[in-house]
């Protein structure tokens, strides 16, 4: 009786710790089963670009020789060697639109982040990219390893899609930072240009109106000579009288000498009134007066 009741009680003692056993356990096997539901889910995202810049920075990417987000033997940053190609066995053939493209590199030996990844193989990146407005694009990156020897295919859990999803991104905000540095350049060269080109007009203006001046004063200075050409006259010869009034018997002031010219202030049917090189006034005889020449 002794002995069965040891036995009862070392039987509830294993009981208990089995039970608390599998309650630790439960919850590392759903962090288990949830990590395993991970792997193959690829990484897909709506990029705020056109199709074309983003085109050009994931050009880059897969040109640059290197495939992020995974490394041999847990000792490099990154897998180096890695090339572009237009396709890869690797996937299955894609049919749903877009440009695709391909990051290989054979040879390397059970890379990190794919599932129970062993022995050496090919790991394979594709990036489908499709245009979804005038300003935004749907990017999707899968990665896979493939082992040569078994043909095994490890799934990515995925960090290389969103490493590479970083370095494309990077390169697409140096793509557009250096696009709005263009056309910040180019508005300001065109506002340049347009400060140029307004002053250039206004020093042209400067001109013209100088010019236009200019021939204004001209034209007045020839006006001016045109009038005193019509105003002025010679003394004939023998030379003429200058009258105190405009009639024979009126007082003569002086004698003005042959070739000597005079200007017209008041014209009347039979005399002139003129003003002489020295500023005197008087009246002279129409007849006794000609022309300049």
């Amino acid at each position: 009786m002794r002995f069965s009741l040891k036995q009862s009680c070392s039987s509830r003692k294993l009981l208990a710790v089995v039970l608390m056993l599998l309650m630790c356990a439960a919850p590392l096997f759903a962090r288990e089963k949830t990590k395993k539901e991970d792997y193959g889910l690829g990484y897909s995202t709506e990029v705020p670009g056109p199709e074309a810049e983003v085109l050009q920075a994931l050009q880059d990417v897969v040109n640059n020789g290197i495939i992020e987000g995974s490394k041999e033997y847990s000792k490099d940053k990154y897998i180096e060697k890695a090339v572009a190609a237009d396709s890869s066995p690797l996937f299955e053939p894609w049919s749903g639109g877009g440009k695709v493209l391909y990051k290989v590199r054979t040879q390397v030996l059970s890379p990190t982040n794919f599932k129970d990844s062993n022995d050496e193989g090919t790991l394979a990146v594709r990036y489908i990219l499709q245009s979804k407005t005038a300003e935004k694009s749907i990017l999707r990156i899968d990665a896979v390893f493939v082992e040569d020897f078994r043909h095994t295919v490890h799934r990515s859990n995925g960090s290389v899609e969103s490493a590479e999803y970083k370095d494309i991104q990077d390169h697409l905000e140096t793509i557009q930072l250096k696009k709005k540095q263009a056309e910040e350049g180019e508005r300001q060269r065109q506002e340049e240009l347009a400060k140029q080109s307004l002053e250039q007009k206004r020093q042209q203006e400067q001109i013209a109106e100088a010019a236009a001046a200019q021939t204004s004063a001209e034209s007045l200075e020839q006006h001016v000579q045109n009038l005193r050409h019509q105003l002025e006259r010679v003394v004939k010869t023998p030379g003429a009288e200058l009258k105190s009034a405009p009639f024979q018997s009126a007082t003569n002031l002086k004698l003005l000498q042959p070739g000597a010219e005079v200007l017209i202030l008041v014209t009347s049917t039979y005399w002139y009134g003129v003003e002489t090189e020295d500023s005197q006034h008087g009246w002279i005889h129409r007849g006794q007066l000609e022309p300049l020449p």
